[in-house]
This record gives structure tokens, sequence and C-alpha cells, in this order.
């Protein structure tokens, strides 16, 4: 839940801000009274109802202008994080010295996180992998479009037969970009269609979605995954349950993931999950969703672009997100 704090001359007039930017759902979980007798409520919205609004110019709702410290606890607290993780966060920025919110972020994303785009170089078939709807075949697409655009060569093969439309979807995006789609309907068929992969040569792999918690669903993955002696990467929605994302993360790393891509950033409010996420289960961020455009909705992570997601200078989450993409 976010916490909001508002300041007016007296307790009603401050209870009024209170419902006028929550409404009549927040919890009032603090009230403090100034020597002048100005009145201080910190309130909450219950996360059904609760609309997300980072800290923009470094200013609380009253105006009282935040310093660097506090800003960045503001900000952490919005997003969700487990009061462990926040407070390891909170302590890095400090330690960084920094006076500019983001940049005290920034420096506690570096030192909390792993971070690892996906550059040029992959040296195995990349297969994107992950539960059914994480935005795997789009994802698939942003990727060979940027190889396309970066003049590199590159391989789209799918081996998602079963979800109805998915090879049509697919095919759609690499006619725009003037590629073949190929399909392999089995371990067999994908080691065969990779064995005459050129040296320089991107393949990216478009996996069926899979249920995590069940084995046969993972043992038919690792079969496809070692078929195309591929490097695995989980791709996820972002704004997901914190605790369900954690345990799918754990699982995929399992699987041999080292790699995680987060979609539809732009549609998520608290991105705290993805901390937790690349904490805890020992993936690297590499990516993210930022826009639904192929050409330019994928943008890789580093401290300083997450620490943007997470704080933007805009009050707007989704229009700081477009921007990155732009």
């Amino acid at each position: 839940m976010q916490l909001r704090r508002f300041t007016a001359p007296t307790l009603a007039e401050a209870l009024a801000l209170v419902r006028a930017e929550l409404g009549g759902d927040a919890a009032i979980l603090d009230t403090e009274t100034a020597d002048g007798g100005a009145v201080t409520i910190t309130a909450a919205l219950d996360a059904a109802h609760e609309v997300w609004t980072p800290v923009a110019a470094g200013a609380l709702d009253d105006g009282t202008p935040l310093d660097c410290a506090e800003a960045v606890q503001e900000v952490i607290a919005g997003h969700g994080l487990s009061a462990r993780l926040a407070e390891r966060l909170i302590n890095a920025a400090l330690d960084s010295g920094a006076e500019d919110p983001l940049d005290a972020l920034a420096h506690a994303l570096d030192a909390v996180v792993r971070f690892a785009p996906i550059g040029a170089e992959p040296a195995k078939p990349l297969m994107l992998v992950g539960p059914p709807g994480a935005g795997k075949t789009l994802t698939a697409a942003k990727l060979a479009a940027r190889a396309v655009l970066a003049g590199r060569p590159v391989r789209v093969i799918t081996t998602d037969m079963m979800r109805a439309g998915a090879v049509e979807q697919l095919a759609a995006f690499t006619r725009i970009l003037d590629l073949p789609l190929e399909t392999a309907e089995s371990e067999r068929e994908l080691t065969l269609a990779l064995a005459d992969r050129g040296a320089d040569e991107l393949v990216i792999v478009d996996s069926g979605g899979i249920n995590p918690f069940l084995a046969g669903d993972r043992n038919e993955l690792a079969g496809y995954v070692a078929a195309a002696a591929a490097e695995p990467v989980f791709v996820l929605p972002a704004g997901g349950d914190l605790f369900d994302m954690v345990d799918m993360a754990d699982i995929f790393h399992d699987l041999g993931c080292r790699r995680v891509i987060a979609t539809r950033i732009d549609l998520a409010r608290r991105l705290g999950s993805l901390v937790a996420v690349a904490h805890g289960s020992r993936l690297a961020l590499a990516e993210a969703g930022v826009a639904p455009g192929v050409a330019d909705g994928l943008v890789p992570l580093g401290p300083d672009t997450f620490a943007r997601l997470l704080i933007p200078a805009d009050a707007s989450a989704k229009t700081s997100a477009t921007e990155l993409a732009s």
C-alpha cells in the first residue's frame, strides 16, 4: 500500500484533503499535530483502490520539499516491497551520498539488484520461456526487430504450436521484418532447425507457455531447452503478486534461466515485485517492455534506467515509460 501525507491548519481540513485525493476508502494510519497547530495525516489506500502516483519533483502532496532520503523512501513505499528489501534499498541509497533521488535510487539498485541486458553477443540461441500470456511472442518480435535494425542476421523459430493463433501472430510480425518464421513441433525438429545455424546468427525461439507448478510442463520445457542448447530467458509481466512472481522465478531459475525480461511495464503501477524477483531468485533484470511498439518497445535495463521507471521525473509512470522507448 502507498503512504500519502496531507498537512492542513486543522484536522477537519486535513481530512478533507484526504477525502478529496484518496476518496472515502482511505485508511488513516497516523495523525500528528505540530507546535503551531497544523495537522499532518498519514493515509493509505487499500491495494484494490489505490492509484499510484510517483513522487514528482521531490515534493509531497502538501508542497513540503523532500530531501533525497525522504524522496527515495516515499517511492519505495509505493512499490510494495517487503520491509527487509525496502530497508536494504534505503540504506544503500543513504550510503550513496547522492543529493538527487534518481542518482541515490540508481546507486541502491546497483548494490541490491543484478542487471544483464541482452546485447549483440549471445553465443546460444535465446529461448523465451514463461507462463501463458506473459508476452513472449511480442518480446520475440521486439528482439528480432532490434537485431534487424542493427543489421545482425536473425532467425525466429516458434515451438508454440498449441495456442490458437500463436503462429499467425508471430508470422505477422516476422513478415513486417522480412524474416521467415520457422516452426518446430518437437524437440527433434528444433534440433534439426538449428543444425545449420550461422556463427553470427541470433536465434530467437518463442516457446509455448507453461504452468511452472506442474512437473509435466517443466519437463517438457526442459526438453526443448536441451534440444536447442539454448539460454532460456524468463519472461513475465510486471505488476503481479510479489510472492507468486518470486516463486515462479525460483522455478525458472532451476530450469536454467539467469535473466528475466519484464513485459507490460507501461501497464503496471507497482514494480516492487521485479526488484524482489531480481534480488531473491538470483535472476538478473535484462530488458523491459515499456510500450506495445515492436520497433521501439523494448529497453535494456540498468540501474539508471530502472530507477527512472521507479521514480520518474514526470508524474505519470506511463509517460516516463513511453519516453524511454522513444
